[in-house]
């Protein structure tokens, strides 16, 4: 399959996992439906990945082109970390292909450049994900000093979307994927297992979206529910039968105004990186 499918594909199949607390074809939330998010997949696919049409380009300035064609189509933030994520990995394939994207990735990540970290302050600037803030060192609202790797690294304790770049993906790859393949393989049913997928991150990581937003205890609390519920769903022979807990507690964190967002990008790649290899 080619990264451009890859990446719309998964895209769209994230939206059919019932994922609590975010937007899913069983729920809306958070003032977005998942037309948004279906429209900006669609937008974004091929100025991030079509080379052909859109030429050869840097790290950065294709992280920039998709997160502005996509706030032009939607005018809210659906996909920054999704497009963070997915970035490299779409660099890494159509720049390395001989080599195995694992290592086409490590390439990427440390070819990196300050241009690339200012080309990708800038688009966050423009999609303003809610909760950013300011930092003392290196905050998007200054020019950077550093590559966008060193920036990533320097996030990298906060943010779980840095750290894959700080880590090369390596959870993505030593686990989740794993994980993801391992339920397809027993449940036969790709949307479960990327609710499996996301409660794995949810439950193994404090969701940098939520904890940007309400504080890292908020996070932690959200991720010691994941793990009860996590532990449970991936007990069940039968996924469905724990559909109605899901759905209350889907309700429960919309009530509440919290989102896992950054739980759900990474099960967009995931999924992702699952149709690569």
């Amino acid at each position: 399959m080619n990264v451009q499918s890859a990446y719309l594909k998964a895209c769209l199949a994230e939206l059919e996992a019932l994922k609590p607390g975010n937007v899913h074809i069983f729920a809306d939330g958070h003032g977005m439906q998942v037309q948004h998010f279906i429209d900006s997949a669609e937008v974004s696919a091929p100025v991030l990945c079509d080379d052909a049409q859109y030429g050869d380009r840097t790290l950065g300035q294709r992280i920039l082109a998709a997160l502005e064609v996509t706030y032009n189509k939607v005018a809210c933030n659906t996909n920054l970390g999704i497009i963070l994520l997915a970035a490299p990995i779409v660099q890494a394939v159509l720049r390395y292909p001989h080599l195995p994207l694992l290592d086409g990735l490590k390439q990427v990540l440390n070819e990196t450049t300050v241009e690339d970290a200012a080309l990708v302050y800038q688009g966050i600037r423009l999609v303003s994900p809610a909760g950013m803030g300011e930092r003392n060192e290196h905050d998007v609202s200054q020019p950077p000093q550093v590559t966008l790797l060193e920036a990533m690294r320097l996030a990298s304790a906060h943010d779980v979307v840095a750290r894959q770049y700080s880590e090369c993906y390596a959870q993505l790859f030593s686990q989740a994927l794993t994980l993801y393949k391992n339920y397809i393989d027993r449940w036969q049913r790709p949307a479960w297992a990327l609710t499996a997928v996301y409660l794995h991150w949810l439950s193994s990581v404090p969701d940098s979206h939520i904890a940007r937003k309400y504080g890292e205890e908020r996070a932690l609390q959200v991720q010691q529910t994941a793990l009860e519920h996590a532990t449970a769903f991936m007990a069940l022979e039968n996924p469905k039968n724990y559909m109605t807990a899901l759905l209350n507690w889907d309700q429960l964190l919309k009530q509440a105004r919290l989102n896992p967002g950054t739980s759900a990008d990474l099960t967009v790649i995931t999924a992702m990186l699952a149709m690569l290899i």
